[in-house]
């Protein structure tokens, strides 16, 4: 039989997309620059930033590993990291807080495992407010840094304003997770005051199988909780070695001030924070006497670590069919009902 014309089309569209992707976020990074930054380290720091990240990345699919394995037995780790780099890589190169390489994870359990997609977005949803719990526990520690290491005065009443909104913000993750374990869905319930269509009730769907993960396996949520920690810590801890390899001094509480300060620039609606993270370093580095080279040195070795990962990421997710989806898998029978899956 032949193909229909969007089974012709499709790989022609997925690999346009990417492309332009790619070609947005590398038109404007400083490729030359970065070169040379990566020249300035020898072999063994390469070598340990590399491995810093490795561990970083198995925290993070650690994080969901647990989630799904707490209902769906069978899921192995390693396919699953390779689904969590290509979704860092669509997410890495789309426009936007970090997001967008979520459909990616779903549509991996989906076809890997038989998930529903509604089962399958239920444990990315958790997987992200795990994501940001962690980040709001270091947000905590990064923010008392930052008044720590003097970057703002504490008497500043804009910047406490401003700081206060942002904690606010952060405050949603742990709030969420502990309506949900108390069985009150407050995104499903806001959602349906506007709309009750066919997305509201899949956010719904989602959301209830969400608070079920919570009250059914608090062990397994404790201990996603825990490699989500984990993984950020690991961030830290690289970025510790990025400046010191650098040759940039700094305390504790510097270190962690400067590392929040690139943190909250990801979350601005830019592809890879690109420029946000700049001004970031150079602001926050700069407070601590580091010159505006050394601080820049530091964004384009983040950039390298960045545009490497999220590059792997693009080519497998360009191999969509072959890499993470194999085509040989039986897709979900008609008559399954959502409790069966």
């Amino acid at each position: 039989m032949k193909k229909p014309f969007w089974g012709r089309l499709r790989p022609i569209a997925v690999y346009s997309l990417l492309a332009a992707l790619l070609y947005f976020a590398l038109r404007n990074a400083p490729l030359t620059e970065i070169w040379a930054a990566l020249r300035r380290l020898q072999g063994w720091q390469l070598i340990v930033l590399l491995g810093l990240n490795i561990v970083i990345y198995s925290f993070i699919t650690l994080r969901w590993w647990l989630i799904i394995r707490a209902e769906k037995q069978g899921v192995r780790f390693l396919p699953l990291l390779v689904a969590r780099v290509t979704a860092f890589g669509v997410s890495y190169f789309t426009p936007g807080p970090q997001v967008g390489g979520e459909p990616v994870q779903v549509l991996y359990l989906q076809r890997n495992y038989g998930l529903t997609y509604v089962r399958a977005a239920s444990t990315v949803v958790m997987d992200k407010l795990l994501e940001f719990l962690a980040g709001f526990v270091l947000l905590g520690f990064g923010l008392t840094a930052v008044f720590q290491a003097g970057i703002f005065s504490a008497n500043a009443s804009g910047s406490l304003a401003a700081l206060s909104g942002l904690v606010l913000l952060m405050l949603f993750p742990p709030i969420h997770i502990v309506l949900m374990f108390r069985g009150i869905y407050p995104v499903s319930a806001i959602l349906r005051k506007f709309s009750n269509n066919k997305f509201v009730r899949f956010v719904a769907a989602s959301e209830r199988m969400a608070g079920t993960f919570c009250r059914r396996h608090p062990a397994s949520l404790v201990s996603a909780i825990f490699a989500s920690l984990l993984a950020t810590m690991g961030m830290v801890v690289e970025f510790f070695f990025i400046t010191r390899f650098l040759g940039i001094d700094l305390t504790f509480w510097q270190t962690l001030s400067a590392w929040t300060a690139g943190w909250l620039s990801f979350l601005l609606p830019l592809p890879g924070g690109l420029g946000a993270l700049e001004a970031s370093q150079v602001f926050a580095l700069g407070a601590f006497g580091v010159s505006a080279v050394s601080a820049i040195g530091v964004t384009l070795l983040i950039r390298a670590r960045d545009l490497l990962i999220g590059g792997v990421g693009l080519l497998i997710a360009g191999q969509f069919n072959r890499a993470i989806f194999p085509s040989h898998l039986e897709p979900r029978r008609r008559g399954d009902t959502e409790e069966n899956q």
